[in-house]
């Protein structure tokens, strides 16, 4: 067990370095989100085979992780391709100075324990000896697979505001966008809350899984989602920003408030 941990850990750490190389080489830090996401479905396929689960349960999770890292890491890739620098990093690389390089590093390896975390709630799951499916896994698999729709349809209908003319100086509040200011994050979020159910059994380490979407919880509303940003958006969009704050959660979709403010 402790062989495979360390071997997942440093695997993850040699991946966001190659992330910060990719960054220094093309000057655009987009492209660590998309070494990110495909690293931990690099990660997740090597827990799989590493794990000692009940073969069908396995071979569904290595579809989910393989899904979702195509899905997302593909997403980000094409719009880095197409797009200018992450509005996140560079305003840290700014701040940074002439630190930034070594900063930056550090960063990603921190962003390294992260995609760990994940990458061992993948291994708890398919390390589960239950036979496969239990009810608890049809819950599971019915709640990844419909985030995975709903990432994806929220990810769809903000590229397409974005190629509006209301995009240069609007805010998007069309489909899922109207219930959530953010529900891409909300559905990344709830992709990973399904792994525990696959996870958990007898064994107390299989409730480490749990970690997984404490963590993208926390990450996602309070440090690198949602804050940066928000602060980005209020201060290209100003008050229209503002005003979509106060009509729209911020991350759980709920009704809309002030419908009198467009």
């Amino acid at each position: 067990m402790f062989s495979v941990v360390l071997t997942l850990a440093v695997l993850m750490s040699l991946l966001m370095a190659a992330a910060w190389a990719l960054q220094r080489a093309t000057g655009s830090s987009g492209w660590i989100d998309t070494v990110w996401s495909a690293g931990v479905g690099i990660g997740g396929v090597v827990a799989v085979f590493l794990a000692a689960g009940d073969g069908w349960r396995r071979a569904v999770v290595l579809f989910l992780i393989v899904v979702w890292s195509l899905r997302l890491a593909g997403h980000i890739g094409m719009r880095t391709r197409g797009g200018g620098e992450d509005p996140r990093y560079a305003k840290l690389i700014a701040q940074w100075g002439k630190s930034a390089a070594l900063r930056l590093f550090i960063f990603l390896q921190i962003q390294a324990v992260a995609a760990f975390v994940l990458v061992l709630a993948i291994y708890l799951a398919a390390g589960n000896g239950h036979g496969f499916p239990r009810a608890v896994d049809g819950v599971a698999v019915m709640l990844c697979l419909g985030a995975l729709a709903g990432e994806a349809l929220s990810d769809a209908q903000l590229l397409q505001f974005r190629r509006t003319a209301q995009a240069r100086t609007g805010v998007c509040e069309t489909g899922l966008w109207r219930y959530s200011r953010h529900p891409n994050y909300f559905f990344e979020w709830l992709f990973w809350c399904g792994f525990p159910l696959l996870a958990i059994q007898e064994q107390a380490l299989s409730w480490a899984s749990v970690a997984a979407p404490v963590m993208m919880y926390w990450l996602l509303v309070h440090v690198s989602g949602i804050p940066p940003l928000e602060d980005h958006m209020l201060t290209s969009r100003g008050e229209k920003f503002r005003a979509l704050q106060r009509r729209v959660n911020a991350f759980f979709p709920g009704p809309r408030k002030n419908e009198d403010t467009p």
